[in-house]
């Protein structure tokens, strides 16, 4: 018989379901049905297909289409029902005793609109109403597990940066060395996906970039893009060969056990140019100027304006986060189950940095026809500032 492990603790979820439904409340939404899967995973502890129904007040019935038996074994949630199709929602409800839901919550920000118009003839008699933001903000502030499982992850991240030097040759090609550090970090127990939330937004690992190709913009909502494989993928490592005295960014995610660790370094096959050792050097004072800023209570919006004059201040300002008028405004994310979590440390932002809140914060200079050289780490927001869960060095490895 297969044996299943459980995924989160019921000590975990349970305060996370009653947050959720104190959101509900203060709303005045009724109920919500959960059905993107990084929401459906936070609040039941298993990824299998189904529903997840979460009244204001009561228990939360999780409804499994595929695969019930496995969901049951994962997931520490009382009530759990197998279930065919959306269209005995209804009844299911009104059997277990739950009252008819007035208005009902959704994630309208990712929810396809054929499936909206679907739950709107399914549930008739109800509002339906988008609370996409509500649970973002819930799951933006991380508890002390999550904490612990994104800082179990930022340590292979440093594990997986510690062995790109022992795999550099000149002459070897960027999909190649892609393809044995993608190897090793399986073997550490990477869970190969990746997630984002935006619509469109997909990444393999992360991107491997050499020389000119660290400054080959893409469709990604990333300071560095590549060329890619083709033109099918638009992105990430290509066929360029490595070559000497240049930047090789790698600039990977590890994800393991759903929790994401971002993080980024530059290695070099031989000493780089004194101008981009200077700008490599630029952006690590740009980070330690987040770091002590990035405190409980300031503006993400505030935060990215420090970032982007601190790199001003050092001669930076045309080639910080990209270039032209397309180039990024934003210096960091939130990271979690996804690569895309609130808070967003971007122009305008108004959101107010919390405790616990993990954010990806990768300043980078990036200079056309020659690479990108800057830093990325995952780091926690603390009463003293921002703490890096990473602790390799930051300096560029020249090998």
């Amino acid at each position: 018989m297969t044996e299943y492990t459980r995924g989160v603790p019921v000590a975990e979820l349970k305060p996370r379901i009653q947050a959720f439904q104190a959101l509900l409340h203060k709303r005045g939404v009724d109920a919500a049905i959960i059905v993107q899967k990084s929401d459906f995973f936070y609040l039941t502890g298993t990824n299998q297909q189904g529903w997840l129904y979460v009244p204001r007040e009561g228990q939360p019935l999780l409804m499994i289409f595929k695969e019930f038996v496995r969901a049951k074994a994962e997931s520490a949630l009382e009530r759990i029902v197998d279930l065919v199709s959306p269209k005995k929602i209804p009844g299911v409800l009104e059997t277990l005793g739950y009252p008819k839901p007035k208005i009902l919550g959704m994630e309208l920000d990712v929810l396809p609109t054929n499936l909206f118009f679907q739950y709107r003839s399914i549930f008739d008699t109800a509002r339906i109403v988008d609370i996409s933001i509500d649970i973002r903000m819930l799951r933006a502030v991380k508890s002390p597990y999550e904490i612990a499982m994104i800082r179990r992850a930022a340590a292979l991240s440093d594990k997986l940066a510690a062995r790109v030097p022992e795999l550099l040759e000149p002459g070897k090609t960027e999909i190649t060395l892609a393809g044995e550090l993608e190897a090793y970090a399986r073997s550490l127990g990477h869970q190969g996906l990746v997630k984002m939330r935006l619509w469109g937004s997909e990444l393999f690992y992360g991107h491997l970039l050499s020389g000119p190709s660290g400054g080959v913009p893409s469709y990604l909502a990333s300071p560095t893009g590549g060329s890619g494989t083709s033109p099918a993928t638009g992105q990430g490592a290509g066929h360029r060969r490595l070559g000497r005295n240049e930047p090789i960014l790698v600039d990977y995610v590890f994800a393991l056990d759903g929790y994401l660790s971002d993080h980024a370094r530059i290695f070099s096959i031989g000493k780089l140019p004194d101008d981009m050792l200077k700008a490599h050097n630029a952006m690590l004072e740009v980070q330690d100027v987040a770091k002590c800023r990035g405190i409980p209570g300031i503006q993400a919006g505030e935060l990215y304006e420090i970032m982007v004059a601190a790199a001003a201040d050092r001669g930076y300002a045309a080639n910080f986060m990209g270039v032209g008028d397309r180039r990024i405004r934003f210096t960091g994310h939130g990271i979690g189950l996804e690569l895309d979590e609130f808070p967003f440390i971007a122009k305008g932002q108004t959101l107010i940095l919390e405790p616990n809140m993990v954010i990806a914060m990768e300043p980078k200079v990036v200079l056309p026809g020659r690479g990108v050289v800057g830093i990325e780490n995952s780091l926690v927001v603390t009463p003293s500032g921002l703490e890096s869960l990473s602790s390799i060095q930051e300096d560029v490895v020249v090998v």
